[in-house]
């Protein structure tokens, strides 16, 4: 499993009659984070937007095109990125990758640093939105990216992902401004709405890897069992310390443009299509995913193989977007749910010693992300490391 360079931080926010009046952060420590590449291609095929008209071919596309920027392998070495293909290419291009890095990351890097539970059905649906959530959020403003629905309670993520060129790419003993302006405005969004907990990841993409800051709720059940055995240099302790500005209500508050003005969008990591849930659907989410999976399945043509007994169809994508591959991607839809121990899956796609596949099974979704050049694994081996 590949490795980027993680720092974590531990944050409060001081709260006054008006609500978050400042943050303050402390750093926890860095060191080398696993995180699997097949885990990013997966969340990134399950965040297109159900509203919309769901096609197959765009989703290969982008996930081919997303890896055709990064390179890694199954060993223990840093996540690479072609930074020189990255800076030639459009910004949009730019920022795509960046941000769906940003995405996967996050989400990969916290089933890394946690051990979390959702409330009844595992961690395949903790991203659902569930129906006690619907209607308490505002439908403007500052708008996370994903809600994860745990035990401990529901809890917001911020995902961002940045093109970064500079000497030290995790500045010391404080984050950049842009950082900072960020967890200014979720830290007000989190007093206006109950005290809900959040935490951001901020990846960066440099000559040197991928970075990330993630910064998490101090007093937060959701994040009390925190791993620490990936650290290797401990946190300064030197707090990081900054007052929140409250907005005047004399003056007209300008919208951020990286903020959510739609229903909010809830992404689920049950649909290899990438269901996105919003508000409307939120009571039948199972339903509309389940129809979505169907669908998707009926489309997929090439059987691949089972994996306990339910057919999976699906295909071989190739990373070659932007020169040669180095990786292809397996991604396939199984038929309906299989028992799956996917902490026990996990554990064994971090573990050191010998040659495990990069491999990522969630819900109905399949991915694999193999070197081009080796041969391919028999589906055997797949159905073995997928369900141990």
């Amino acid at each position: 499993m590949s490795t980027v360079h993680a720092r974590v931080w531990r944050f409060t926010v001081e709260k006054g009659p008006a609500g978050a009046e400042a943050v303050q952060a402390v750093e926890v420590g860095q060191g080398p984070l696993p995180v699997s590449l097949a885990a990013l291609a997966n969340i990134n095929a399950l965040a297109c937007d159900l509203r919309r008209t769901v096609d197959q071919r765009v989703r290969d596309h982008e996930i081919s095109l997303l890896l055709s920027y990064l390179d890694g392998d199954a060993g223990a070495g840093p996540l690479g990125v072609d930074c020189g293909a990255l800076d030639s290419s459009s910004g949009h291009i730019r920022r795509f990758v960046s941000e769906c890095t940003g995405l996967g990351v996050m989400t990969a890097a916290s089933e890394t640093l946690f051990d979390w539970k959702s409330g009844t059905d595992g961690l395949s649906s903790f991203d659902v939105l569930p129906d006690k959530l619907v209607g308490a959020y505002a439908k403007t403003g500052v708008r996370p990216d994903l809600l994860y629905d745990l035990a401990a309670g529901p809890l917001a993520g911020e995902a961002r992902g940045r093109r970064r060129d500079a000497k030290q790419m995790l500045p010391a003993v404080k984050g950049t401004a842009d950082q900072r302006k960020r967890l200014e405005k979720l830290a007000a969004w989190s007093a206006d709405h109950s005290d809900h907990d959040y935490f951001m990841s901020w990846v960066w993409l440099g000559t040197g890897g991928v970075y990330v800051d993630i910064f998490l709720p101090e007093d937060s059940p959701a994040t009390a069992g925190l791993k620490t055995g990936w650290i290797e240099q401990p946190g300064s302790q030197q707090p990081w310390r900054f007052r929140v500005p409250r907005p005047d209500p004399r003056r007209r508050v300008e919208t951020d443009p990286e903020d959510y003005l739609d229903p909010p969008l809830l992404m689920t990591k049950d649909v290899p299509d990438g269901i996105v849930i919003d508000e409307a659907s939120a009571g039948s989410a199972q339903e509309v995913v389940d129809a979505a999976m169907d669908r998707a399945f009926g489309r997929d043509e090439r059987y691949l193989g089972e994996l306990g007994g339910v057919p999976v169809r699906g295909t071989w994508l190739r990373a070659d977007a932007v020169g040669p591959a180095r990786h292809e991607v397996l991604v396939g839809v199984l038929g309906e749910h299989v028992p799956a121990d996917l902490r026990a899956q996990r554990r064994r796609l971090e573990a050191e010693q010998g040659h495990r596949l990069d491999l990522f099974l969630e819900g109905r979704l399949l991915t694999l992300v193999h070197p081009v050049g080796e041969p391919r694994p028999s589906w055997g081996r797949i159905a073995e490391e997928a369900l141990g």
